[in-house]
C-alpha cells in the first residue's frame, strides 16, 4: 500500500512529461510576459520539445528512402528440396523443419525520395531481417532479380544519372540513357525495368531475390554457391505505365496502405523461399560467369529448390522507430552463410553497413529494431548515442580488451570446419572474361508475352524520344544486339515519333506527356483574388 506522499507524486502511464520524465501541466501555451507578451528564454517544455522536433528527421537513404515494413516469421522445412539442409549449409535457422525463426521486411523504391510515389517506375527493395539464434542475418535484395551493374566502382555513377539533375533538380531520361548507353552490361536489367515487372502492383504481389551470389557452408567446410528467390503466394501482380498514372493521381501511398491494411485485417502476405545450388567454381560450360550479376541462372539449367516460407503478421507499431531506423547490410551473415567473390557483393558488404553508421549513428545496432534477440557482448565501446554497454554477464568492466586473463570476453568455439576457398592470380583492375551482355536481354524479350513486350516497347520509346539521337542510337544497337525485332521495334516506334514530338527530356522515366502537364496546369487552373 503506497503512502500518501508517494501517491502523491505517482503519475500514470498515461501523463505527459518531458524526456527528462517531468509532468508537463499545460502543454498549450509557452510562458511569456503577460498573455501576449514576448516569449521567455527559460521555455523548458517548448525548448526540449522544439529542438528534438528540429531534428525529428535523420538523413533520408541516398537509395531506398521510400519503404514500408513488417514483422513476421521465417519457417524452414529443413530441406533442400529433397536433401537434408545440413547437406549444403550450418545455419541453424535452416535445420528442422517448422523451425520459426522472426523476421522483419522493409519493402522500398530505390530511387526517389521519402514521400514519392509508389507507382513510379523503379526496381523495388526487398530486405529481411532474420532475427536467429547465431545473432541478425541480412539478405538484402530486390524484386528484380538481376542490377545494371556487375562492378561496385560504377555504382555511386548509376546511382548519380538515376537521381534528379544536379542543376534542375529533375530525373532526366537523357542522363539515363547516357549513362546505360555506356554500359552494355545494363540491357538485361533496362529490358526488365521498362517492361510492366518496373512497376509491381504492390509489394504484396512482388518477388523478391538476393540478386547477388551468396555461399553455403556445411560443417566440414564445403561451400557451395546459392541464390535466393522469394516467391509470394499471393501470385506475381504488374502495371502498364498507363495503369500506374491513373491511380497515382489517386493515391501516391497505395502499396504502403496495401501492405499495412492486409496485416490489419488478417490477411498475411506469404513468400516461399526457394535457392539456386551449384558447385563453387567457375563452371567454364556456362556462356556466363555465374557470379554476374546482370544474369539469372535459368530454372532449367539450375533447378529453384524450396527450403521455407516467410509469413507477415504483425505491423510496426511506430514507422520512425521500426521502418525508418531499420539498417540492413549485405555483410550481416550467421555461422553457415559466406560471400561469394561476386564483386558488386563485395562493394556492397563495405557500403551498406558504411551508410548504416553515417545515417542512422555508429550504434545503430543497439537501436531494437536491429539489435540481435540474443545476448551480445563486445569491446566496441561509446559513440554516438550509445546508451548502454553490451559487456558479458561475467566480465570485468574494467577489460574492453582482448586477449586478457583478468576478466576479459572469450572467442568462441568455431562450429564447423572453416570455409577455406583456393584463390591466385594477378592483382589487377579487369572486367570478368564472359561478359555476354545482349543473349539474356535477349532470351527475357523472347520470354515475355506480347502484351509486356508492347508495353516495353512502347515505354522505352517514349523515354528516348526526347534523347540526342547518338543516345538512341546506341540504345537500339544494343537492343538489336540482344534481339533483332526488339531493336527493330524500339527503332521504329521513336522514327513514328520523330515529327510531332515537342516532349522535354527532362521526365521521370517511362512517364507520359510530362512536358504537356506542365502546361496544362498553367491553362487549366483557376485565378483567385489575393486576400
Amino acid at each position: 500500500m503506497k503512502d500518501k506522499s508517494e501517491a502523491a507524486n505517482h503519475h500514470d502511464d498515461d501523463t505527459l512529461t518531458n524526456r527528462q520524465g517531468h509532468p508537463v501541466t499545460d502543454n498549450q501555451n509557452v510562458r511569456t510576459v503577460g498573455n501576449r507578451g514576448p516569449t521567455t528564454l527559460e521555455n523548458y517544455d517548448f525548448l526540449e520539445k522544439i529542438s528534438h522536433f528540429d531534428r525529428e528527421r535523420i538523413p533520408e537513404r541516398v537509395v531506398h528512402a521510400r519503404g514500408a515494413g513488417a514483422h513476421g516469421y521465417f519457417e524452414a522445412y529443413g530441406t533442400v528440396g529433397d536433401e537434408p539442409a545440413s547437406t549444403y549449409t550450418r545455419a541453424k535457422l535452416f535445420q528442422e523443419k517448422g523451425k520459426r525463426t522472426p523476421v522483419f521486411v522493409r519493402f522500398s523504391s530505390v530511387i526517389h525520395g521519402g514521400n514519392s510515389p509508389e507507382t513510379l517506375r523503379d526496381p523495388r527493395g526487398f530486405a529481411i531481417k532474420f532475427y536467429t539464434e547465431d545473432g541478425n542475418w541480412d539478405l538484402v535484395g530486390n524484386n528484380l532479380k538481376i542490377f545494371f551493374i556487375r562492378d561496385p566502382l560504377k555504382f555511386p555513377d548509376l546511382v548519380h544519372a538515376f537521381k534528379p539533375d544536379p542543376v534542375t533538380n529533375l530525373q532526366d531520361g537523357e542522363r539515363i540513357f547516357d549513362f546505360v548507353s555506356q554500359s552494355p552490361e545494363a540491357t538485361h536489367m533496362v529490358t526488365f525495368l521498362f517492361s510492366p515487372w518496373g512497376i509491381p502492383a504492390n509489394y504484396r504481389y512482388m518477388q523478391g531475390s538476393g540478386v547477388n551470389t551468396y555461399k553455403w557452408v556445411n560443417k566440414e567446410g564445403k561451400g557451395v554457391l546459392v541464390k535466393y528467390h522469394w516467391e509470394p503466394k499471393q501470385g506475381i501482380r504488374n502495371l502498364t505505365q498507363q495503369e500506374a498514372e491513373n491511380i497515382q493521381a489517386k493515391n501516391f501511398n497505395h502499396a504502403t496502405q496495401d501492405l499495412y491494411e492486409a496485416i490489419d485485417e488478417g490477411d498475411y502476405p506469404e513468400w516461399e523461399l526457394f535457392v539456386q545450388i551449384l558447385t563453387d567454381d567457375d563452371h567454364p560450360e556456362l556462356d556466363y560467369d555465374p557470379l554476374d550479376p546482370t544474369k539469372l541462372w535459368y530454372k532449367e539449367d539450375v533447378p529453384w529448390q524450396p527450403v521455407g516460407k516467410m509469413v507477415l503478421n504483425k505491423n510496426p507499431e511506430d514507422y520512425f522507430a521500426e521502418v525508418e531506423q531499420a539498417a540492413f547490410g549485405t555483410g550481416v551473415l550467421v555461422d553457415g552463410l559466406d560471400f561469394s567473390d561476386d564483386k558488386l557483393l563485395q562493394g556492397r558488404t563495405f557500403s551498406y553497413s558504411d551508410t548504416q553508421r553515417y545515417r542512422v549513428g555508429s550504434n545503430y545496432l543497439q537501436l531494437p529494431i536491429n539489435s540481435p534477440k540474443k545476448h551480445v557482448s563486445t569491446n566496441q565501446r561509446a559513440g554516438q548515442m550509445n546508451y548502454y554497454v553490451d559487456k558479458g554477464d561475467n566480465q570485468n568492466p574494467h577489460v574492453n580488451y582482448e586477449p586478457s586473463i583478468i576478466g576479459g570476453l572469450k572467442e568462441a568455439q568455431q562450429d564447423g570446419k572453416d570455409h577455406t576457398p583456393y584463390v591466385e592470380g594477378d592483382v589487377k583492375r579487369e572486367a570478368i572474361d564472359r561478359q555476354n551482355n545482349f543473349k539474356q536481354a535477349g532470351e527475357t524479350y523472347r520470354r515475355f508475352s506480347e502484351f509486356e513486350r508492347s508495353e516495353l516497347i512502347n515505354n522505352l520509346v517514349n523515354a528516348l524520344k526526347p534523347c540526342r539521337q547518338d543516345i538512341q542510337e546506341q540504345m537500339v544497337d544494343h537492343f538489336k544486339k540482344a534481339d533483332p525485332d526488339y531493336g527493330r521495334r524500339v527503332a521504329e516506334g521513336l522514327k513514328k515519333k520523330e515529327d510531332n514530338s515537342d516532349e522535354s527530356h527532362r521526365n521521370p522515366i517511362g512517364a507520359t506527356e510530362s512536358e504537356s502537364a506542365v502546361r496544362q496546369a498553367e491553362a487549366e487552373s483557376h485565378p483567385s483574388d489575393p486576400y
